[in-house]
């Protein structure tokens, strides 16, 4: 495989800003990334040099108004010759792969909405066309991660400061309706990656281990129980942690009463936090045990300075990133994580068994696909691709 046509990274975009490329001027692309992009830019951070759509139409309209002085219909094409240090992708999940790795060789960063690819198998193509030490490297929007609250949290739980995690709750219990599965691209496991799990869930679950740390098995029912759609539209897990906590986690778009919670009972608190779609520091709550003595938990009040969580929380570490030369956070192994939860939460479903961390890798069917091909879940033709194989 060639190795990326890095950037000189002697000095990583020393005394200048970092130009970005956003690809894909859809929902996400024109309310999250870039507003952040933009916030960056008046900050001297970045600078937006390019936007990319299928539609050229569009592309030249959404690069005039917002002032971004070159569009293109060719991604190719703009990564020859704009040169960006960032491409910022927004597409739908099938083309993250391809789009991903284009711009690893080009020398770019990539910073990719999630969920990041439909399978493991393509995420570790991504991986793999990384730069070595220094970048480039690709990120995966995770931007439940971010903010003072959930950095709070981790710190407490990382020093020990509220004992050992002992039980958790994940729960993401959404409401889509027949209007919502119409789209002729949802509910499909080659165009939507995966049901609530892959395409909902993904933010708590992602979240959950990002405070928890790394999980070693799961034990999964999957259910289609309203909606006419190849993926599943409910799933439940047990999940056990290296750390030997032990999680419920509930994935679901069943649910008219919208809510996305995570609750970790510890030796000495409970922390909890209960949200939809976002989170500040007024979401969060932590709950002490009766022997806790009464100064120490009013300390853990203590949240500091409000940011709440977001795509905007997540540039930042990533930009700091990009000019220190270092690896990012929720990319490479840590990004994966969540993506091997999913796909092992899929398989114990699917194959009625407990799977183990570690377990999914090449040649396993669950690794190409996240149906893994087992009848009745995966598409009729992927299951006669099966059986004359």
């Amino acid at each position: 495989m060639p190795t990326p046509d890095t950037h000189p990274r002697s000095a990583p975009f020393a005394g200048r800003r970092i130009r970005a490329a956003l690809v894909g001027i859809g929902a996400i692309g024109r309310g999250s990334h870039l507003p952040a992009l933009a916030r960056l830019a008046e900050e001297g951070e970045t600078e937006v040099v390019a936007a990319v759509d299928i539609d050229a139409t569009a592309v030249e309209e959404f690069s005039r108004a917002n002032g971004i002085p070159h569009a293109y219909t060719d991604l190719e094409r703009m990564l020859r010759e704009q040169r960006p240090d960032l491409v910022s992708i927004c597409t739908p999940p099938t083309l993250h792969r391809d789009q991903s790795i284009a711009a690893l060789r080009a020398g770019a960063w990539v910073w990719c909405e999630k969920p990041p690819v439909p399978t493991l198998a393509d995420y570790d193509a991504v991986e793999a066309a990384e730069g070595r030490d220094g970048g480039p490297y690709a990120s995966i929007v995770f931007q439940h991660r971010f903010g003072s609250g959930t950095r709070h949290v981790r710190r407490l739980l990382a020093e020990g400061a509220v004992g050992r995690p002992l039980v958790a709750h994940c729960q993401t219990t959404w409401y889509r309706n027949a209007a919502y599965y119409a789209v002729p691209w949802r509910g499909r496991w080659d165009t939507e990656g995966g049901g609530p799990a892959m395409g909902h869930g993904i933010h708590q679950m992602d979240l959950l281990l990002d405070l928890l740390g790394p999980w070693s098995e799961v034990r999964a029912m999957a259910g289609r129980l309203v909606h006419d759609v190849e993926t599943e539209d409910v799933s439940t897990a047990l999940v056990r942690f290296e750390n030997g906590a032990m999680a419920t986690v509930v994935n679901s778009v069943l649910s008219p009463d919208e809510v996305s919670r995570i609750r970790v009972d510890c030796e000495r608190a409970t922390v909890e936090l209960t949200h939809l779609y976002g989170h500040s520091n007024a979401n969060w709550r932590i709950t002490p045990a009766p022997d806790v003595p009464g100064e120490e938990a009013a300390a853990w009040q203590d949240f500091g300075a409000d940011v709440p969580s977001s795509h905007l929380e997540q540039l930042r570490e990533l930009v700091a990133s990009m000019r220190a030369g270092e690896r990012p956070r929720s990319s490479g192994a840590d990004g994966r994580t969540s993506l091997e939860l999913i796909a092992a939460l899929y398989k114990s479903a699917f194959t009625d068994t407990t799977v183990r961390a570690g377990e999914i890798g090449p040649g396993d069917p669950f690794h190409a696909a996240m149906h893994g091909g087992v009848p009745g879940w995966a598409p009729v033709a992927a299951v006669s691709q099966e059986v004359s194989a």
